[in-house]
């Protein structure tokens, strides 16, 4: 089933995505469809997706009438806004570095096995099971109808659809404009590039020399200070050395995949610098060398080299 899932993918982006453009809301009527998938790029801007697929292996079929699928659309501008986040000059050049499996399960995690139309999607519940899996299960899109259809992704970042019930022969397409990021993909450092609320903590270990060592084979548990974090104690930042500033990024960093269940609260958490945290719970917590503790305001995003902990304060240690 799955595999003929997969190659249903890329017939129903190519059917959905060129009735974007002659008729709002679809047709089945499959004489208005392109011939090829490349007239399909040209015409309806698709690139990057058409691109990642052909790589990923989801291209081998144009249709399969027996699918019923929903496919999440990202547009070129989302996927060369992903790639300028990782550091790539664009979407071309991140298609042509990611793996053909990493681009597989990034495509299926964009899908899901029914049909489901908008009006479907505001009676779906609070979450939608995707193609992809995780854990050996399928991973989820936290999903929010309120002002329109918005899907959160495994980075904690809201993708909005922009034009819904794209109908297909075999499926429904949903355009976004963001590319959703699944668990267990990217690196940590990558991870951390894919979010905007953590560019000051990617600015920073790039600045330490770090980068190298956070998106190496790990595992390794990070505790995330956001932007705000940051911006909080700028100045204190801004007067460190190098030395320093790794010190105060290695606190934040564990040996091995620490998960939320796997945390022991009020217990010693040794840190990668030496020097060790508690968590509290009730809220969850972190209690550094300072007065003030740090709020836990999301866990367990899952990296392909560890897991991410995301703190609304930055750790101080003992400097």
């Amino acid at each position: 089933m799955y595999d003929r899932l997969k190659r249903a993918f890329l017939g129903v982006a190519v059917a959905g995505l060129a009735l974007s453009l002659t008729a709002c809301g679809g047709s089945d009527d499959e004489d208005h469809l392109p011939a090829t998938v490349v007239e399909v790029a040209q015409t309806n801007g698709f690139n990057a997706l058409l691109a990642a697929a052909t790589k990923a292996g989801l291209g081998g079929a144009l249709s399969d009438p027996k699918a019923s699928l929903t496919v999440f659309a990202p547009t070129d501008a989302a996927f060369n806004a992903l790639a300028t986040r990782l550091g790539f000059a664009d979407a071309t050049a991140m298609v042509n570095a990611l793996p053909a499996s990493a681009l597989s399960n990034i495509l299926s995690y964009h899908v899901l096995a029914t049909r489901r139309s908008a009006a479907d999607l505001g009676t779906a519940g609070s979450s939608l099971a995707t193609l992809y899996q995780f854990d050996g299960r399928a991973a989820t899109l936290a999903l929010s109808t309120s002002g329109g259809v918005s899907l959160t992704d495994a980075v904690l970042t809201a993708a909005k659809v922009s034009q819904a019930d794209v109908n297909a022969g075999n499926g429904v397409v949903h355009v976004i404009d963001k590319v959703l990021v699944p668990p267990g993909v990217l690196n940590l450092v990558q991870m951390a590039q894919a979010n905007p609320a953590f560019s000051t903590l990617v600015g920073a270990v790039k600045q330490a020399g770090l980068d190298s060592t956070l998106a190496g084979a790990g595992p390794l548990t990070v505790f995330a200070p956001t932007n705000e974090a940051f911006a909080a104690i700028s100045s204190t930042v801004a007067g460190l050395s190098t030395a320093q500033l790794s010190k105060v990024l290695t606190y934040h960093v564990v040996a091995g995949r620490v998960l939320s269940g796997d945390i022991t609260l009020g217990a010693p958490v040794n840190t990668v610098a030496g020097q060790s945290f508690v968590v509290q719970g009730s809220p969850l917590r972190i209690v550094d060398t300072t007065s003030t503790a740090a709020p836990i305001a999301a866990t367990d995003v899952r990296a392909s080299n560890g897991v991410i902990h995301v703190l609304g304060k930055v750790l101080i240690p003992t400097l």
